[in-house]
């Protein structure tokens, strides 16, 4: 006597599992590809002599893979419109960036980020601004709409969670700005405190892929026990 042999849809819900579990793998090693890349290029970006900031004809091709955290310079100067303060957490504590509107020599408009000041140090004497011309050179970030994790930045309060530039420029009235900011580099003693930015990425997913092919093979492997060709019983 024989076994009965197993139903086509348990079979077909068995394919499905390994094949979806084999796709996820498949796409865990295009994710390392893809992250392997922009460690890359951001390194090579880091140690790389500043390039011009991007002016208004290339803002359209600034993106996450292929500009940010390239290090830029820019020629201009300051607006006499308020600084932003966002809310931020450094290896110096609990504190603010201080984001103050800059205006190019070509007369076109961005955020520099001139870094951070503690929670006890946001007054505008404890944040004096560069006057007349200025060079300001740093690291290109996009823009970061909508605020952080379960806080929405409140403009009318003032109150800030994400650098969103599009946003921070309507609410000092500033027209059309770029859609990044530039992160200052180290500028001496003082505050604001530049050159924090942490830059690391993570890169697991050569070990994730690993573990979406080993489950793929154990579900393989118990499926073909479940569906081998029936045992005569004894």
């Amino acid at each position: 006597m024989t076994r009965a042999r197993r139903p086509w849809w348990f079979i077909g819900l068995g394919v499905l599992a390994v094949s979806l579990l084999v796709s996820l793998g498949v796409w865990q090693l295009q994710r390392l590809q893809w992250k392997t890349a922009l460690i890359e290029r951001v390194e090579a970006g880091l140690v790389a002599p500043p390039s011009a900031a991007p002016g208004p004809d290339l803002w359209t091709g600034v993106t996450f893979d292929t500009a940010e955290y390239r290090r830029v310079e820019v020629r201009g100067q300051y607006l006499p419109s308020d600084d932003t303060l966002v809310k931020a957490v450094t290896s110096r504590g609990s504190g603010f960036w201080v984001m103050t509107p800059f205006q190019t020599d070509d007369g076109w408009r961005l955020f520099i980020n001139r870094g951070f000041v503690p929670d006890d140090r946001t007054s505008a004497v404890d944040r004096p601004r560069p006057e007349g011309e200025q060079s300001a050179t740093g690291l290109l970030r996009l823009t970061q709409p909508g605020g952080a994790f379960l806080r929405d930045n409140d403009p009318a309060a003032n109150r800030w969670f994400s650098r969103d530039t599009v946003v921070m420029a309507e609410a000092l009235g500033l027209g059309e700005v770029a859609p990044y900011f530039v992160d200052v580099d180290e500028q001496g003693d003082g505050i604001p405190v530049g050159g924090l930015t942490v830059v690391s990425f993570p890169n697991k997913h050569f070990g994730y892929a690993l573990t979406w092919f080993g489950l793929a093979a154990v579900f393989a492997y118990l499926l073909y026990r479940a569906t081998r060709p029936d045992a005569v019983d004894r």
